[in-house]
């Protein structure tokens, strides 16, 4: 079943409503200078929540050492027209990551949050690429002095599931 959306709703992140295949392509080594990725796939499935001021994105990551399942949790707030993101890793159930916050202009989202990583505080920068010619793709970046430079660790391409293909299965 699926429940009405509001009018008025954003949106931003209609672009990722649906099924998709994801390659993702995760930095070995942090803050190392490291040039070597680790490439994987994974399994992405996106629908509307709170009328369409939010979504849940359920995913299953296929790493090479085990598979897991995590969740992003997106919602708007009108005030500030800003978006929140949340991520929950399967692997550590009890505890949602700090937010990421953002908006959305000529289809590049840029969401910001402060956080610490083994100890030390880092900057986080999501990018999301959602322009209509192109697949959409998202990018984690981090940063130890504030933003002054970016470190990107982590990228995500998406590619819509064929209809015929089943979505994600508990």
């Amino acid at each position: 079943m699926h429940l009405p959306v509001d009018i008025n709703a954003p949106r931003d992140f209609d672009f990722i409503i649906g099924d998709w295949l994801v390659k993702h392509r995760r930095l070995n080594s942090r803050f190392t200078s490291c040039i070597d990725w680790t490439e994987f796939d994974g399994l992405s499935s996106t629908v509307k929540t709170l009328g369409g001021f939010g979504n849940l994105e359920d995913n299953i990551l296929y790493f090479p050492e085990g598979s897991f399942r995590a969740l992003a949790l997106r919602s708007f707030c009108m005030e500030s027209e800003t978006w929140s993101i949340w991520w929950l890793d399967a692997r550590n159930p009890t505890a949602l990551d700090v937010p990421v916050v953002g908006k959305f202009s000529n289809h590049i989202g840029i969401f910001f949050a402060d956080d610490i990583l083994d100890g030390q505080e880092i900057k986080v920068r999501f990018t999301w690429t959602a322009t209509p010619e192109e697949n959409p793709r998202w990018e984690q970046a981090f940063s130890k002095d504030q933003g002054r430079t970016w470190e990107t660790n982590w990228t995500m391409d998406f590619l819509r599931v064929a209809q015929e293909m089943a979505p994600i299965q508990s």
